[in-house]
């Protein structure tokens, strides 16, 4: 497994690396047969320390948990918890997809963009209807099971995720929704 251990505005020092490269080596090594990359990065807000890890999976999924403390090694221990929880949790189904799955998931590429908002006063007539683009990137969509679009919203803790239906190649949409479940649109089921 690869790991990429950094700190934005810390040194992270080779103690700490170690630490961590052991600790979630043990973690992946419990849930996952077989991860590809460990990004852990190390923050501080304030008085508190940050830690955020990301692990990505060969069947294509993500895990990430975010972990707050006072000191540096607890805020580390926070987000392995959380992570050990959340993969522990999915367990079973990461497993059976990983052996049902005979390829691995394959990722189309898309564009990407951040648009400017639109804070203008209410009684002035914008200008143009047309946004400003700040920012344009390229994105990765997934072409996944709803199953496991749905798995992977949970691990990595996102409000929305867009992949590629496998079922049909259709672009598919999973969400959580304000009540706590899940939503799924699916453009080609609509009459």
């Amino acid at each position: 497994m690869r790991y990429q251990i950094s700190g934005k505005q810390i040194d992270v020092g080779e103690a700490l690396q170690t630490h961590v490269k052991a600790e979630m080596g043990e973690v992946v090594e419990k849930y996952a047969q077989r991860p590809t990359e460990c990004v852990v990065v190390f923050s501080r807000v304030a008085h508190e320390f940050v830690c955020e890890a990301t692990i990505h999976l060969s069947t294509g999924l993500t895990a990430q948990a975010k972990g707050h403390a006072a000191e540096v090694y607890a805020a580390f221990e926070s987000c392995r918890e959380k992570m050990d929880k959340q993969l522990r949790r999915y367990k079973r189904r990461i497993r059976n997809h990983h052996n049902h799955r005979a390829t691995p998931v394959e990722f189309g590429g898309a564009s990407s963009y951040i648009l400017a908002s639109s804070e203008e006063v209410e009684d002035v007539e914008p200008e143009s209807l047309q946004p400003i683009v700040i920012a344009e990137m390229e994105t990765k969509i997934p072409s996944i099971t709803v199953g496991e679009a749905v798995m992977q919203l949970e691990l990595a803790g996102q409000r929305m995720l867009v992949f590629r239906n496998e079922g049909h190649g259709g672009v598919n949409v999973v969400y959580r929704r304000d009540d706590g479940n899940i939503g799924w649109i699916d453009p080609r089921n609509s009459k």
